[in-house]
């Protein structure tokens, strides 16, 4: 596939089959994670990788999370956030290290690690899979960092969903960078 024509095509796929994705292709995502520029070479991503019982395991700290800032919440309610993990068969928590080093700067840490989740998502389309980045309250959990085995000052850039689609959403073109870019020529 064209790189070009990978990016412009590149679609959120948010329905994904309960099908395993063999460990082989989740490794060359992840080494194509690694490519991603980073300032000072210091590699601050970091994945946790999560597929069969891991995923439950998460959604059950997510529950546990929630029934202890909602107490009054109903089984259901809880059954519900329990299963948000099990929406793919592999789920990949990003996370971006917080600088060790004076002249590192908080930012591009996270930057590199946002990088690194996009291009986990453009080579899980080249693979024929689905993929979708959420990020949203659990990345910012104090229990759900601490079971990923994230400190609680370290950035969850988001949680990648990966999996096989169900189907394939109609392809759309999104707005072009002219309302967004500034030309400054003199």
């Amino acid at each position: 596939m064209d790189l070009l024509e990978a990016i412009h095509g590149r679609q959120t796929i948010s329905k994904l089959k309960d099908e395993p994705v063999p460990r082989e292709l989740i490794e060359k995502i992840l080494s194509a994670a690694v490519q991603a520029p980073n300032h000072h070479q210091v590699r601050p991503w970091r994945f946790v990788v999560l597929t069969g019982d891991g995923r439950k395991k998460l959604g059950a700290v997510m529950a546990a999370s929630f029934l202890d800032r909602f107490p009054a919440t109903p089984p259901e309610g809880l059954d519900k956030t329990r299963a948000l993990p099990l929406r793919a068969p592999v789920v990949i928590a990003v996370g971006a290290d917080q600088p060790s080093e004076s002249r590192i700067v908080e930012i591009e840490n996270v930057s590199a690690a946002s990088i690194a989740a996009y291009l986990m998502a453009l080579s899980a389309q080249a693979f024929g899979l689905g993929a979708i980045l959420r990020t949203g309250d659990w990345a910012r959990d104090v229990k759900v960092k601490e079971f990923l085995g994230f400190a609680p000052d370290q950035h969850i850039v988001g949680f990648l969903y990966l999996g096989y689609p169900e189907v394939l959403p109609a392809p759309y073109t999104r707005p072009g960078f002219e309302d967004r870019t500034v030309w400054m020529e003199k």
